[in-house]
């Protein structure tokens, strides 16, 4: 994904404040956005929160890992992946596509790419 220089960032969070492996919620005018980094793949992935599944905040919580060496996470409640990179659903044709944010990182922030 390039970074258009004319997109609009806001910081997130700084980077320790993100778990190994792991996910944090922050909280973005009326958003609530998941923050991932993956450290067995050095990247960092930020989509929206909600699970659509259920409508539950939950996704930050989720568990991540890859499949066919596509990063995703899984719901916490229902076990139903997602494309870190796409938002697709990959457990089911029938939930909806997760939002995918911009995401870079500066002097051990992490910003996101708001619209």
């Amino acid at each position: 994904m390039g970074i258009n220089k004319k997109t609009k960032w806001f910081r997130a969070c700084h980077v320790n404040d993100v778990p190994a492996n792991g996910g944090v919620c922050i909280q973005y005018q009326n958003e609530q956005i998941a923050i991932f980094h993956f450290t067995s793949r050095q990247e960092w992935y930020a989509t929206q929160n909600l699970c659509p599944h259920k409508q539950q905040m939950i996704l930050s919580r989720g568990l991540i890992g890859e499949t066919l060496s596509e990063a995703k996470v899984a719901c916490p409640y229902h076990k139903n992946t997602f494309s870190l990179i796409t938002g697709k659903c990959l457990s089911s044709s029938e939930i909806d596509v997760i939002k995918i944010y911009e995401i870079k990182i500066e002097d051990e922030f992490v910003f996101v790419a708001c619209e």
